[in-house]
Order: C-alpha cells, then sequence, then structure tokens
C-alpha cells in the first residue's frame, strides 16, 4: 500500500510540473529578442560580473510582466550600435533618441534623461559663453557614436578627439590631453569615484542639451511588442517604481513622466523666479490646464533650441509658448492662442541705421537671431545669408549695443525684459522695421495623442469662457 502511495504521489507531482511547463509554454512571450547594451554608469554597468543599474532592473521588472527571459549582452557602444541596425530582433539600451536616429529604430520610453554639459579639468581658467566658444578651444573628447558626439558633428565641430571610453575621456581630460568632455553630471560622478578621483577634479563649465534615453529597437521588430514595453514603462512610471529605480541610482526623483512638459526663460511669458518657480502668462496657463485636468507633471526649463528639437522628435512632448508659423505648421499640434506678439528688427538707439524695407535688413553687415526662434526660422526661409545667431537671447543682446551686429531680430514681448537684466533701457533700442505679428501658442509633438491635445485645447476655451484666462492675461500683460 505505502508502495503504491508513493507511486500515486510521484504521479500527481510528475502531473503538475507538467502542468506547469504547460502553462509556461502558454504564457511564453510569442516574440524573441535580443537584449544589447554597453557598460555605462548608472545606467547599465558590470559590478561583479553581474548587469546592474537603472535600464537593466527595469528591463528585468517588465521581462517578468512579460514573461521575456532576461539575457543581455554587454558590447562596446559601437559594436552594439551597429548590431542593433542589423539584427531584426535586437534591442538596443541605454540609447538616445535624436533627429540621426529617431528612423533607424522603433523607441520604447523615455525611462530618463541626460543633461549634457561640457566638462573642463578644475583648474583649467577655461570660459565659454556660448557653443560657438566651444568651437575654438584645443580639442574636445567624444566616444564614437555617442548622441553628443552625432550633434556636434551636426554642429560643425572639427576639434574633437575620440576616446575609448569615459574613462580614457576623463583620463585624458585630468592630463591636459583634451580641453573639454562632453557629459552628464551622473555619469561624470560615476566615472570619477570609478577613477578614484572627486567630483570636484573637474566641473561644468556649459551646458549644451537635454536628451531623452529609451529602449531602442530594430526597426523589424513588431509594433505590437514596442507597444507592450511601452505600456508597461507607463504603468511602472504610475506606480512608482521606476522612481524608486532613479532614487537608487540617479540619486534623484524627477524621472521623465508619461507626459514631458518643457519651456524656456522668455518673461513675461515664461521664466524661472528668484524662488526657483516657473512663473510668466504662459506657465500659469499651464498649470491651471493641469490642474483642471488632475496632471502633475514639473515644467523644466532649457533653452529654447534645445526644447525645440525634443519636441521635434519626442512623442507626449508639450512645449510652451511657441509662435504658430506656416513653417511650423505641420511640425506640431496646435492649443491656443493664448497671446499675440510682434517682432522687430531692433537697432541701437543713435546707431544711424534705418531699416525701410526687407531689402534694407539683407543689406546689413550682420543681423542678430536666436537659434529656433521662429523669426530665425522666417530669415533663413527667405534667403537671408547675414545671418549671426546663437541659442541665448542675452547673448545677442550684448553683440547688438557692443555694435557686433547691426540689429537684433525680437518680440517686443520679451526684449524690455531682456535689456533691463543686462543693464539697460529700453530706450537703448529703437524698433527700426516690423517683420511679424504672430499669435502664440502651447505647442505639443506631432506623436502626441490627438485625445491630449483636445482636451488641452477645450479646456483653455472653458477658461476663455469663464474669465480665468482674462484674469491671468491681465496680471502679466495689462493693458
Amino acid at each position: 500500500m505505502k508502495k503504491y502511495k508513493l507511486i500515486g504521489t510521484l504521479s500527481v507531482v510528475v502531473l503538475i510540473l507538467f502542468s506547469q511547463c504547460k502553462k509556461d509554454e502558454e504564457n511564453k512571450y510569442p516574440h524573441q529578442l535580443r537584449f544589447i547594451t554597453e557598460d555605462y554608469k548608472p545606467f547599465n554597468y558590470l559590478e561583479e560580473s553581474k548587469l546592474t543599474g537603472l535600464a537593466p532592473d527595469l528591463l528585468k521588472e517588465i521581462c517578468n510582466k512579460l514573461n521575456i527571459p532576461f539575457e543581455v549582452e554587454v558590447l562596446p557602444w559601437s559594436e552594439g550600435y551597429s548590431a542593433a541596425q542589423a539584427d531584426d530582433n535586437a534591442m538596443l539600451f541605454s540609447t538616445i533618441l535624436n533627429e540621426e536616429r529617431r528612423d533607424l529604430f522603433k523607441w520604447a520610453g523615455p525611462f530618463a534623461s541626460l543633461d549634457w554639459s561640457f566638462y573642463a579639468e578644475a583648474q583649467n581658467v577655461l570660459s565659454l559663453a556660448s557653443l560657438d566658444d566651444a568651437k575654438n578651444v584645443g580639442s574636445i573628447g567624444v566616444l564614437q557614436d555617442y548622441a553628443i558626439e552625432q550633434y556636434l558633428v551636426q554642429q560643425g565641430f572639427t576639434n574633437l578627439v575620440y576616446c575609448n571610453d569615459h574613462i580614457d575621456a576623463f583620463n585624458r581630460l585630468l592630463n591636459g590631453e583634451i580641453d573639454l568632455y562632453p557629459s552628464d553630471r551622473i555619469v561624470t560622478e560615476a566615472s570619477m569615484n570609478s577613477m578614484g578621483h572627486s567630483y570636484y577634479s573637474v566641473k561644468s563649465i556649459l551646458p549644451i542639451r537635454t536628451e531623452m534615453v529609451y529602449f531602442a529597437f530594430n526597426k523589424n521588430v513588431p509594433d505590437e511588442v514596442v507597444a507592450d514595453f511601452q505600456n508597461e514603462i507607463d504603468m511602472l512610471k504610475q506606480n512608482g517604481f521606476l522612481k524608486s529605480l532613479y532614487q537608487k541610482y540617479m540619486h534623484r526623483s524627477d524621472h521623465p513622466g508619461t507626459m514631458q512638459i518643457y519651456t524656456e526663460n522668455y518673461p513675461p511669458l515664461s521664466f524661472m523666479n528668484q524662488y526657483g518657480e516657473i512663473s510668466g502668462l504662459g506657465s500659469e496657463l499651464v498649470y491651471e490646464i493641469m490642474q483642471r485636468n488632475n496632471i502633475f507633471v514639473d515644467i523644466k526649463v532649457t533653452s529654447w533650441s534645445n526644447a525645440y528639437e525634443l519636441a521635434l522628435h519626442n512623442p507626449n512632448f508639450c512645449l510652451f509658448t511657441m509662435e504658430r508659423t506656416e513653417i511650423r505648421e505641420n511640425l506640431f499640434q496646435w492649443v491656443g492662442p493664448i497671446a499675440t506678439n510682434s517682432t522687430y528688427f531692433y537697432v541701437k538707439a543713435g546707431s544711424g541705421i534705418v531699416i525701410n524695407s526687407l531689402e534694407d535688413a539683407r543689406n546689413l553687415n550682420a543681423i542678430g537671431t536666436v537659434n529656433s526662434w521662429y523669426s530665425d526660422q522666417i530669415l533663413r526661409d527667405l534667403g537671408f545669408t547675414n545671418l549671426v545667431s546663437d541659442p541665448d537671447p542675452f547673448v545677442m543682446t550684448i553683440k547688438l549695443m557692443q555694435e557686433e551686429v547691426d540689429a537684433f531680430v525680437i518680440s517686443s514681448m520679451v526684449f524690455p525684459d531682456i535689456l533691463l537684466k543686462e543693464g539697460y533701457d529700453y530706450n537703448d533700442v529703437h524698433p527700426a522695421y516690423t517683420l511679424i505679428a504672430t499669435d502664440t501658442y502651447i505647442s505639443f509633438s506631432k506623436n502626441t495623442p490627438v485625445s491630449t491635445v483636445d482636451v488641452w485645447q477645450s479646456t483653455l476655451d472653458a477658461m476663455k469662457q469663464d474669465g480665468t484666462y482674462d484674469a491671468i492675461y491681465k496680471r502679466w500683460l495689462p493693458e
């Protein structure tokens, strides 16, 4: 009897195991994936031969939920980057989405952001006021196929020196073999610690740009697979899992949400006040729209050129305030209008420069513009070849007042505040000729759901009906 009982028990165990295997086989994810990454602390790195970091921990959680085996290859970036484009089943992480890469992969994210700056050795007296200044230094270290390297090449840098990895680059920086190295603070801290140096052995001397970090899938991976990953990422944002990883690995909690909202320092429409709060006409309208729809997203301030490119390429991205022009009409979705703005060719008072037509403006030696502002786009579209551009309107204001440019094209809404902050008075300049009068909007990236844009527009319309819009408008732009 004991023998038969044992056989019966074993039969039940075998049956349970068989049933479990069959169940696991039925639940197995229907598409095979090859995961590729690099050693890039704190996003993904090897520690005692074990892969760890923000991205692997996030990926492991997604794999658990989707019943996908968690197996990752660690390769040098350039090798992994090529393999991810060649293998139909590949997914590469952590990968920045930019203009060069957008159409090479399919994307799920973002799950992190990188704030690039130029770093120099701590005792280096080098000073940079703009990106153009960096083009004139002796040498800048970069890594092949990195997003920031692609960006600098696109911007016309010819003083780039290629390094093997972050450690090699920072060693060269400390030894004086290169003058600058573009990096993010978190990556810089991790690299310096690995080398046995303090973070304060180097210093950040110029912000460059912010970029979003994704999982990048080969173009032949089915859309439904990418959608599964995107859905899981969104849920892990909402339930706090990504926040906990961000705090652990990035020592911050401000990870990218399911929507990104950016603006620039552009008073009185948007700016950071003395208390570190985002304020201004556009900002208060955006905050009110979010509050009425129970949306809780931090607004981030960056340069206009940086925010504009992010809005062009990233889904679920809101950028305010933006002039709605013919050039931009089909590049974005629009909520508004929220104000009307006039833009002039400003000249320095007493300069004797007269502009009565666009042809007069073409004959000037130099006209100052701000990169990616609609005024810059309009003039380039009109064939102007005498433009001097900079991403910072304060830099261009100084150039005008020091007569390095003959005229500066800028909005009458924001120029008085910029002049005041630089120690000048509005009477120190003269609006010599009107370029354009346009309406200002809240813009959304093209791949933001139309339903989201519709909700924002209907909320703004309601605010105009109930008097809230007028109250906010008059606070910032009184008659």
